[in-house]
């Protein structure tokens, strides 16, 4: 009986760890084009609005540039006709566009990370300076790869010359760690102003998102370190860098997506946008219709009775019916009918004998949460 190597061709006969990183690289392309597809509805929503801030255009940018580079990957990797020598000349695709997808997706974490701190320098600083170690360290390691030695129907794969080529993602691990712990930092400073259960903590400020981004960078980092290869042919290394690179897309592309209000300047945080989102106004009516009984406040909110309160006798003229404490909440006054109200005379009485017969004043009042 002859061996299942002499019957069946190269692109089908494949070593375990190549045929494992073919079928992971499928689950790859069908996440890619699955969050592309469910996407499209909320992307199209998010291009209509007005406006071109860096986080927008980081958005539409990671949207097409993504399926595109692992779409021309794929092909490469699937297709049987493709040499060595061809591939010679492909294999530095995919590690320099992995690593613009990188820098772009780790320019939205600082940005968003500075946002939602306040732009406090403290924290922009050291953020800005993993982001400039990882683009040079990208940069550099994209120049120690090679093509895997494969034979023909068997795809092009690129993968490093050495192991130390793994500080490529470990430089970009370095940023999403200190993005989640950032975030995660300031969400439970949060709960300090305002009480909610960790479950809604973390949708509300995406907390898995940021922790998801952190996870998949270390995963991969450590396959670069700890899986160890069978051979100058063996591109184990590399089984989970698309993946990687393709989660940590989507989840920035989320990230941006969770953003409430504007994106200009890495848009704001949750808790400082909602302390001041609640208000109702309240209705406080000064009468002098009742000349017996002296002037009366009325009090009316909405839901509510209203209220008379009587100020004084109609013969205490000194009496002063304007609080200082009232007077400086009031927001809008409203007289109806014609006539002159001294109110510093202290009764308001009219001038004319055609005044009003009362003053209405609308005060807003907020409630912080």
């Amino acid at each position: 009986m002859s061996d299942a190597s002499d019957i069946l061709p190269p692109s089908l006969d494949l070593p375990p760890h190549l045929s494992a990183q073919k079928y992971f690289f499928v689950c790859t392309l069908t996440v890619a084009a699955w969050d592309t597809l469910v996407l499209s509805p909320r992307s199209w929503r998010l291009f209509r609005t007005k406006g071109w801030p860096f986080l927008k255009i980081a958005y539409h940018f990671l949207r097409i540039f993504m399926p595109v580079e692992f779409t021309i990957v794929g092909v490469a990797f699937f297709d049987t006709k493709w040499s060595q020598e061809t591939c010679s000349h492909f294999f530095l695709f995919e590690p320099i566009c992995t690593a613009i997808l990188l820098a772009v997706c780790s320019a939205v974490h600082v940005i968003r990370i500075n946002a939602i701190y306040d732009k406090d320098r403290r924290v922009f600083t050291p953020m800005v300076a993993l982001y400039a170690i990882q683009i040079l360290i990208t940069a550099i390691c994209c120049g120690f790869y090679r093509s895997t030695p494969l034979l023909i129907g068997q795809g092009c794969i690129a993968e490093p010359k050495h192991s130390w080529v793994g500080i490529y993602w470990i430089s970009a691990t370095m940023l999403y760690t200190a993005s989640f712990g950032l975030a995660l930092s300031r969400a439970i400073r949060s709960l300090k102003i305002k009480k909610i259960s960790y479950w809604k903590l973390m949708l509300r400020d995406g907390l898995n998102l940021y922790a998801a981004v952190f996870l998949v960078n270390l995963v991969n980092m450590l396959f670069w370190f700890i899986i160890t290869p069978t051979g100058p042919e063996d591109p184990i290394r590399t089984i989970v860098t698309s993946m990687s690179a393709v989660l940590t897309a989507s989840m920035t592309l989320r990230i941006i997506l969770s953003v409430r209000g504007t994106l200009e300047k890495g848009g704001s945080y949750a808790v400082n946008s909602a302390a001041h989102s609640h208000s109702h106004p309240s209705t406080h009516v000064i009468s002098t219709h009742r000349p017996a009984q002296g002037p009366v406040l009325s009090l009316q909110q909405p839901g509510t009775g209203t209220f008379n309160v009587p100020l004084g006798a109609t013969e205490s003229k000194t009496h002063d019916w304007v609080d200082d404490k009232a007077s400086d909440q009031m927001g809008m006054s409203e007289v109806k009918g014609e006539g002159d109200f001294p109110v510093e005379s202290g009764l308001g009485t009219p001038t004319s004998e055609d005044a009003p017969k009362g003053v209405k004043i609308t005060i807003d009042t907020e409630t912080a949460f």
